[in-house]
C-alpha cells in the first residue's frame, strides 16, 4: 500500500447511448466511432440487434459480429476478445440490453432461492463490465430503455402521442461505470446525464455528430478539462499563441468557438488601440541617442 499523486493519463472511452427505439442509437454511435478513429476500418459493432447495424453499411466499411441467442455475458464477453484480437480501436456493443434480459430470465427460469440465486447471476454480469472497462479500446454501448407515450401538443391544438424513454433495460447503476452517458430521444437529439470529460455538461440538446467524437478523441489524448482550456485561451495575449492552443486542442474548437473568437477579438483590438496610440503620441517612444 501506498500513496501517489494524482495523474491523469491517456484513456479510452467508455461511454454508453441510452433512448427508446428510433432514436438513433446504431447510427450516433457509428458516427462517434468514426470521430474517435478517424477511420470505419477500425471500427467494429457487436451486433446482437437482428443485423440492424448492416443498414448503415454506406458510411463505410466497419467490421461486424454477430451474436444471437442466448444472449449470455459470455458471448458477449468472447466478442469483445475477439474484436481486442483483431485490432478494432473502437467497438460498439448494440445492445447491451440483450445480455440483461437474458440474466432476468435465466434468473425467472431457476428454482430455488430468489436471492441466493441472483448471487450466481452477478457475478457473470460483473465480469462482461469487468471486460468492457478494462478493454484496450474505445467501447460504446448502446442500451434500450422501457417505452412510453405521452401527449404532445404539436401547434394545431391536437394532442399527439409521442414515444418517449424512461428508464434503461439494464442492471441499475450501470451507467455510473461509464464515463459518458448520452440520452437519446425520439427526435434524435442528445442530452448528455452523465460527463466526467466535462465537454457535455450543461449543454442544450443537440445533434450527435463526427465532431463529438473528435472533442471525446482530444480529451482521451490530452486529459486536460475544458474550463482549463478555456482558461490557457483567456491568458493568450497574442494571435501566434492563441493559434499554438488551437493546434494543442482542437478537438475542443467546437465547444470553445466563441471563446478563441472573443479572444482573437480581444487580441486584435489591443494591437489596433497600441497602434492608433503609437500614431496619436500618446505612448512615450524611447529617446534616441546621438553621437
Amino acid at each position: 500500500m501506498n500513496i501517489r499523486k494524482a495523474e491523469r493519463k491517456h484513456s479510452k472511452i467508455k461511454m454508453a447511448l441510452q433512448g427508446p427505439s428510433g432514436c438513433g442509437k446504431t447510427y450516433s454511435s457509428l458516427l462517434l466511432a468514426y470521430g474517435l478513429v478517424g477511420d470505419f476500418d477500425k471500427v467494429c459493432i457487436i451486433d446482437s440487434e437482428a443485423g440492424s447495424a448492416d443498414l448503415y453499411a454506406h458510411l463505410g466499411g466497419y467490421a461486424i459480429i454477430q451474436i444471437s441467442k442466448p444472449y449470455t455475458p459470455e458471448s458477449y464477453i468472447s466478442a469483445l476478445e475477439l474484436a481486442i484480437k483483431e485490432g478494432f480501436q473502437c467497438i460498439i456493443i448494440d445492445s447491451l440490453s440483450h445480455c440483461w434480459q437474458y440474466l432476468i430470465e435465466h434468473h425467472a427460469g431457476m428454482v430455488g432461492n430468489s436471492f441466493t440465486n441472483w448471487a450466481k447471476i452477478t457475478p457473470r454480469h460483473n465480469q462482461l463490465i469487468n471486460a468492457i472497462l478494462t478493454s484496450p479500446t474505445h467501447i460504446i454501448a448502446t442500451l434500450r430503455v422501457k417505452q412510453d407515450y405521452v401527449l404532445q401538443d404539436k401547434g394545431t391544438g391536437k394532442l399527439v402521442p409521442e414515444k418517449v424513454g424512461l428508464k434503461s433495460i439494464q442492471r441499475d447503476g450501470v451507467d455510473y461505470e461509464f464515463t459518458l452517458v448520452f440520452d437519446l430521444d425520439i427526435h434524435h437529439y442528445a442530452s448528455c446525464s452523465k460527463d466526467r470529460t466535462g465537454i457535455f455538461m450543461d449543454k442544450e440538446p443537440f445533434i450527435v455528430s463526427e465532431n463529438n467524437g473528435k472533442q471525446i478523441a482530444a480529451w482521451c489524448a490530452t486529459g486536460v478539462p475544458v474550463e482549463t482550456v478555456k482558461s490557457l485561451i483567456q491568458q493568450a495575449t497574442d494571435i501566434q499563441q492563441l493559434t499554438e492552443i488551437y493546434k494543442n486542442y482542437q478537438g475542443y474548437f467546437s465547444v470553445l468557438e466563441e471563446d478563441f473568437l472573443l479572444q482573437k477579438a480581444k487580441i486584435m483590438s489591443t494591437l489596433l488601440n497600441n497602434s492608433k496610440n503609437i500614431q496619436n503620441g500618446t505612448i512615450a517612444q524611447p529617446p534616441t541617442t546621438t553621437n
